[in-house]
């Protein structure tokens, strides 16, 4: 069976099952995000809802375990309902007269090939094969099933026979596992499927695509293949057990390479699903290039900020105590130790020196606790001010530098908000931050510099930006003064949102025509 008449006869079977009340205008698809999570790409989902307040929204959370932790937002009026699928959720087992012999071997050959390379018809054709089983309610659990254990079983010959079958299996049972998660949920009802990630969610969005046709668009934030390779790599429970030496031509796979792999196939499948591949900023778009999106498909919509509201704020007066500060959730990647570090080379230098650190403190209560004693070590206690979640609008008026040492980055929010009220940044050289600090390669007229780029994990270099914009008021305000004009032209929440309010009308009016025809 064709892709194509795959598509065709499953939209037939499904369209009379959904009144046309009951079909949402848009189903935002999530993993590891919101509304569990503060901040980042949850608050940009909570913004994009509340700012279409004409549109219905459905919300599908990925989560890795049940049960769901407690909700970080209040839920919108028009988001009708939230969807939580766990990865690692498993139903009973189903019998064994599911599968003939010959669905065994094409559902093995199927998972394998996928796996490796993905796509929309090997996706198709392993969903259509745990079709009995999804109607159940028990594609899950076939991973504990006997025909599961001929899968991983004959994956492991085929595939890595070098590798220990303990560590193979486990590998093995979370991804075909969140694989069944996937294909087995039940999904809700929307005339457009938006993913903001690849990983699972990009997964669920192109099984979205292939089951009833209509639009899937996504908006990537990161890149969720790059984030999740350096957890491969970084990751000490995965065991090395090939040694390739200098053989560039080894075929081998290890347990790394079949992590990786995997994502990557997952990735693919979701830009051959998506009718618009949109990233937040230029450098994202070479990795979605790389794993296959269709260069006419994909498009640039950044970040946007509330750039009416942020400009009208007063600025720190010259002769106000010198104050920095650092927006942002208190966790590893953001690395508020070299901010810390940082702070203590300056204290000497800037009498009077306040650092704020100003973002959510209770994802990781073990790295607050690291950083409370880093402050007492370097004796900044009365110079550091932890203060939680806050609206940082009302801080604004106080701060003369906005710092960001952040280890990763996609489009940080809080760079342009500072330059929107005028504060410069000095920021790591991550995501879109020289791209934000110094303008795109189209931009025109050239605005020029609005902020300083450091090196990661600096303290140093990131102490020697601060004290050059401290101690020049006037270049302070130059830079200030070029951030807020590149956010009025790039990065209006304004614009932000006129490009989507088109881009969900025009996917809309094509699949209430294609249902209607249907």
């Amino acid at each position: 069976m064709t892709l194509a008449s795959y598509q065709t006869a499953i939209l037939r079977r499904l369209a009379p099952r959904a009144k046309p009340s009951e079909i949402a205008d848009v189903c935002l698809i999530v993993e590891g995000a919101y509304p569990y999570v503060a901040g980042g790409v949850s608050s940009w989902i909570d913004g994009l809802i509340r700012r279409h307040p004409s549109l219905r929204f459905r919300v599908v959370a990925i989560q890795p375990e049940p049960p769901a932790p407690p909700s970080k937002y209040q839920q919108p009026d028009n988001l009708h309902s939230l969807h939580n699928l766990f990865l690692g959720e498993r139903q009973p087992a189903p019998h064994a007269n599911h599968f003939r012999s010959g669905g065994r071997t094409a559902l093995s050959a199927a998972v394998d090939q996928f796996l490796r390379d993905g796509g929309l018809t090997l996706l198709a054709e392993i969903n259509r094969l745990i079709a009995p089983l999804a109607r159940t309610g028990r594609a899950s659990g076939l991973i504990n099933s006997s025909l599961g254990w001929d899968l991983v079983c004959d994956l492991y010959k085929r595939s890595m026979p070098h590798e220990s079958f303990l560590h193979f299996f486990w590998a093995w049972r979370v991804l075909f596992g969140g694989l069944l998660a996937t294909l087995g949920f039940k999904l809700p009802a929307a005339h457009i499927y938006h993913t903001v990630s690849t990983g699972y969610a990009g997964l669920l969005a192109a099984r979205a695509a292939v089951e009833t046709g209509r639009p899937v668009l996504i908006t990537e934030h990161g890149i969720y293949t790059n984030e999740r390779r350096i957890e491969i790599l970084q990751a000490d429970w995965i065991v090395d057990t090939i040694d390739k030496g200098f053989a560039i031509h080894d075929a081998r796979r290890d347990l790394r390479d079949f992590w990786a792999v995997a994502f990557e196939s997952y990735a693919r499948t979701c830009y051959q699903a998506c009718a618009e591949v949109m990233t937040l900023y230029e450098g994202n778009q070479t990795a979605q290039l790389t794993l296959g999106a269709n260069p006419q498909r994909m498009r640039i919509i950044p970040n946007g900020v509330d750039y009416a509201n942020l400009r009208r704020l007063p600025q720190a007066a010259p002769n106000d105590p010198p104050t920095v500060a650092l927006v942002g959730r208190v966790v590893p990647i953001k690395d508020i130790k070299t901010y810390l570090q940082a702070i203590h080379l300056l204290r000497g230098q800037f009498a009077n020196l306040r650092a704020l650190i100003m973002g959510p403190m209770d994802e990781q209560s073990d790295y607050v606790e690291e950083c409370r004693a880093l402050v007492a070590e370097l004796g900044l206690s009365q110079t550091v001010e932890f203060t939680g979640t806050v609206n940082v609008a009302t801080y604004f008026p106080r701060i003369h530098v906005n710092v960001l040492t952040s280890l990763s980055e996609s489009q940080p929010l809080s760079v342009l908000e500072a330059g929107a009220a005028g504060i410069p940044t000095v920021a790591t050289n991550v995501g879109s931050c020289r791209e934000i600090l110094f303008g795109r390669r189209d931009e025109q007229p050239a605005l020029g510099e609005g902020g300083i780029l450091t090196d990661v994990a600096s303290p140093q270099q990131a102490a020697q930006g601060i004290a050059a914009l401290l101690s020049n008021p006037e270049r302070r305000q130059q830079l200030g003064s070029v951030m807020r004009q590149r956010v009025e032209h790039y990065y209006d929440q304004r614009l932000v949102d006129e490009a989507y309010t088109a881009i969900y009308q025009r996917y809309r009016d094509v699949s209430i025509q294609a249902t209607a025809q249907t």
